[in-house]
């Protein structure tokens, strides 16, 4: 997908701005090029303001999206992934591992998931951030219950894992 998306935008920052940011966000393009979270439509004004576009750049990002098959079939089909539990986890008796990891970090969700598990605790939520929009990408973990320091070691003797934090 980002290859077509760089593709399409290269010559126009701005618009590359705003297509991650609705991607970051879960945001969708309908038929009528308006532009929506679930069923929430979106301020293209707010939208521009957190992309730090020009709003003309929202309407225009959106125009080729409509125009170009590939991409409308993709923007038209998004759906925001629901809530991050990671700031509240401690409110509600839950654990969070975060594990900093490089750009390359195939097998680390199962490798990560091995460890947890093998300490009999289970996992209700893990979210990657995406390799090509960080440059530092986390995986976030949230888990039943805390999770115990010492397995910070073994986190860190995974390939590629960079950071480990948990709390």
């Amino acid at each position: 997908m980002w290859e077509k998306v760089n593709k399409k935008f290269q010559k126009y920052p701005a618009r590359i701005r705003v297509v991650q940011k609705m991607i970051e966000l879960g945001l969708r393009v309908s038929d009528d090029g308006k532009i929506y979270c679930g069923d929430l439509k979106i301020n293209e004004a707010a939208l521009a303001k957190v992309s730090n576009v020009d709003r003309r750049a929202i309407k225009s990002t959106v125009d080729i999206i409509l125009e170009d098959d590939e991409l409308n079939t993709i923007f038209k089909n998004i759906i925001p992934a629901g809530t991050l539990l990671k700031n509240i986890a401690k409110n509600l008796g839950l654990g969070v591992i975060e594990i900093e990891v490089g750009k390359e970090s195939n097998g680390i969700l199962a490798a990560t998931s091995k460890l947890i598990s093998d300490k009999n605790i289970d996992i209700i939520q893990a979210y990657a951030e995406d390799t090509y929009l960080e440059s530092d990408p986390v995986l976030t973990i949230i888990t039943e219950k805390s999770v115990p320091g010492d397995l910070i070691n073994e986190f860190l003797k995974l390939d590629k894992v960079k950071r480990v934090s948990i709390y």
